[in-house]
Parts: C-alpha cells; sequence; structure tokens
C-alpha cells in the first residue's frame, strides 16, 4: 500500500531548498509513495520541472486573499472569514513596517497574525514534510494531520531567546529535524539542545545526471563577450555579500581585467545592488540576469563561480558548480568546509573584498592552478544521489 505525504515549502523560486526539494521529489519512487505539494505561494519558476506524478495542491484561500492588492481585498470582505482575513492581513503589515526584520522574524510575526485565518489540511497524511524553516513549519504542526512529521532546517538561525521559545512550540509536534549539514547540526543543537535525540544530517540531493542533462538543454549568455566570465547564483539579499562582490568588481576592473560578472537571482537588495553599481560605474561589468528556471548553462559556460556568502545552511550552488567542473571561488562561511577543499577543488579565502578578488586572480594568472582545480572537479565524486536512502529511513 502506498505511503501518503505531504511537502509544505513556502514556494519554488529559484533557491537552495527549492532546488533541493526539486531534486529530491526527481529521484522518489512513486510506486510505492502519494505526494501532494502545499506552497504559499504560486508561479514561480521552478515549478515547471515539479515531476507530474506530484499533486501540487490548490492556493490557501488566505493566500489568494493576500495576493490581491488592499484596495481589492477591501471590495471582498463579505464574509466574516474575510473580514478576519483581511485585518490579519493589516495586523502582519503594520509588524513589520519599516522595520528589518530578518527572515526567521518575518515568519513569526506573519504566523502571530495569520495562523487563525489559515485553513486545516483535512487529509490525513503517514508522513507530514516541512521542507523550510518558518511557515511551512507551523503549518504543518499546527494544521496538518500525519503519523510521522518532518522538518527540514537548510539555513543558519539568526534567532533571540524569545523567538526559540516560539519556536519550541512548533518543533515539539516533530518526530525528527533534518539539518542539511553538519554546520546546520551544530547550529540547531546550539539552539534547541533538548532536541538532541531527534536531530539528523540530511545533506541536499545533487542529482549530476539531472544537473548534465539541464546543462546542455537551455540558453545561456545572449552577449557576444570573449572574456573572462564570472557568475554568481543566489537571492540578492544581505545574507550572499553583494556589497563584498561589488567591490571586488570594482578591484577587477581598476586592475584593468577584461571580465565580466553576471548574476542570477532577485530579491529585496535588487535596487539598492543597482543603484551601486551605477554609482561605481560597474554597468559593463556587473550584470543582473534576474533569474532562469534552468541556472545549468550558465555554469558551464562561466569561466568561474564566485559566492561571497557571509553564511549558508550548505552552498548549493557551490555543490552544482563542482559538479560541471566550474572552478570556485568562495568566502569561509561555516558550512564550507562540507564540500570545499582549498586548492583542490576550488579557493576558499577571507570574507573581504580584497581576499575574494586575490582569490579571482589567481584562477586568472595561474593556469597551472587552474587546470589543477579542473582535473580534480572532473574526477572528484559527482553528486550524493545515495541521501535519498536516508530519506527513506527517516520516513520508515
Amino acid at each position: 500500500m502506498k505511503k501518503d505525504i505531504l511537502f509544505v515549502i513556502d514556494s519554488l523560486d529559484i533557491a537552495g531548498a527549492e532546488k533541493s526539494l526539486v531534486s529530491l521529489l526527481s529521484m522518489l519512487d512513486y510506486s510505492n509513495f502519494n505526494v501532494d505539494l502545499q506552497l504559499f505561494s504560486f508561479g514561480n519558476i521552478l515549478e515547471k520541472i515539479v515531476p507530474k506524478q506530484v499533486n501540487v495542491l490548490p492556493p490557501l484561500s488566505y493566500t489568494t486573499f493576500t495576493n490581491r492588492t488592499i484596495k481589492h481585498s477591501m471590495q471582498h470582505v463579505l464574509s466574516k472569514k474575510a473580514v478576519q482575513m483581511f485585518f490579519s492581513r493589516i495586523r502582519y503589515s503594520i509588524a513589520i513596517y519599516k522595520k528589518d526584520y530578518h527572515n526567521t522574524k518575518r515568519a513569526i510575526l506573519y504566523w502571530k497574525s495569520a495562523s487563525k485565518v489559515i485553513e486545516n489540511n483535512n487529509k490525513k497524511y503517514d508522513v507530514a514534510i516541512s521542507y523550510a524553516q518558518g511557515v511551512p513549519t507551523y503549518y504543518v504542526a499546527e494544521k496538518v494531520k500525519a503519523e510521522k512529521k518532518l522538518a527540514w532546517v537548510n539555513a543558519t538561525y539568526i534567532i533571540d531567546e524569545e523567538d526559540i521559545a516560539f519556536q519550541k512550540k512548533y518543533y515539539n509536534h516533530y518526530h525528527k529535524m533534518i539539518a542539511v549539514s553538519r554546520t546546520a547540526e551544530k547550529d540547531l543543537l546550539e539552539r534547541f539542545p533538548y532536541y538532541a535525540d531527534k536531530i539528523e544530517v540530511m545533506y541536499d540531493i545533487n542529482n549530476p545526471r539531472l544537473i548534465f542533462q539541464m546543462a546542455e538543454a537551455g540558453n545561456n549568455y545572449q552577449d557576444s563577450f570573449h572574456g573572462i566570465r564570472i557568475l554568481t547564483i543566489g537571492r540578492l539579499s544581505a545574507q550572499k555579500g553583494y556589497d563584498i562582490a561589488l567591490q571586488v568588481c570594482k578591484i577587477l576592473k581598476e586592475k584593468r581585467i577584461h571580465f565580466k560578472w553576471y548574476v542570477l537571482g532577485k530579491g529585496p537588495l535588487k535596487e539598492k545592488i543597482k543603484e551601486d553599481i551605477k554609482r561605481h560605474q560597474l554597468e559593463q561589468h556587473f550584470i543582473l540576469l534576474g533569474v532562469e528556471a534552468n541556472p545549468y548553462p550558465f555554469i558551464e559556460h562561466a569561466d568561474m563561480y564566485v559566492q561571497t556568502s557571509r553564511f549558508e545552511g550548505f552552498g548549493l550552488a557551490i555543490a552544482e558548480a563542482r559538479m560541471l567542473n566550474t572552478p570556485v571561488v568562495t568566502t569561509r562561511f561555516d558550512a564550507v568546509y562540507n564540500q570545499m577543499i582549498h586548492e583542490k577543488n576550488g579557493l576558499v579565502v577571507d570574507m573581504n573584498p580584497e581576499a575574494v578578488a586575490e582569490g579571482i586572480l589567481r584562477l586568472i594568472n595561474e593556469p597551472e592552478l587552474r587546470q589543477s582545480i579542473i582535473h580534480y572537479l572532473k574526477q572528484e565524486k559527482k553528486g550524493n544521489t545515495e541521501e535519498i536512502e536516508k530519506f527513506y529511513q527517516f520516513i520508515g
């Protein structure tokens, strides 16, 4: 008899957790599972490559309501439930107005405002999985019935004692908490030591066959540039260190390097980054490409992949660059050594513009080092599809 499984994630926008989930879904044995997927935001790029066997559930009534403009919402306040949803939305908007809250705090405020008007999922599942921290975790804990509940943790927590107490109420409902790296595990144990017996590690699944196929199947750079192509993939947020990247870009320009630095991603800092590009006169060097459902042709045709992150739960884009044999320069964030070996499969540098620039220049000016890294990458074990066996163990 097939197991009924529910996955819940905020959206399938193009980011690490989302790509990880799509990779996992692509590997499941659907002769053994019926799989539902609940999203809170629809119309994002990775929805196109969700396996056809997955049943994507319809939008929740609250998320449908909040996708309307405030004016349009007011026109639809015709019932007691609609009135409640309207005031829930207003409470959340007031709570975050002009406040630069991190994602964990925003999720808590959202749930405090909206939980009473978000409907339950009335189906009984064998396993329910929140595949991201925050709202998916609260939703599965409070609104879903399941024999077993699993919570994925795929980013470093920024959290205070009050927030820890809030999270605990929801993690108490889970049978296991799955960290995507040893660093994420350590972070969880520091903040939630009383959950030590239910914290497990399962790395984000990288399926090299899927990535190789996609690298050959899509568009890449559309310009006719013949210099050094640098690529970065990531949400346009403070976590990803784009302020460092822009300073590095400025250094490379001053040294008259013939290069272009391309960025795939979107996020809250887009306008600020565009302003900084203009202010530093980097329009011909730092190119924002937006998002692509298939980033792999861009990785494959880049001369190097550069990550300037301040922190990562794992660093999935680095793993994907390694699989496509693209040399990596990355900052030394906590989880970096889960996959990087300095001067073997790439360069790990200090978290400042000068060190990142030096790493890039080494790959440009030391061809023997570059070829040595590429040779190592080609010999290196590709992917970690064996992690699916851990998943099967977790769900019983």
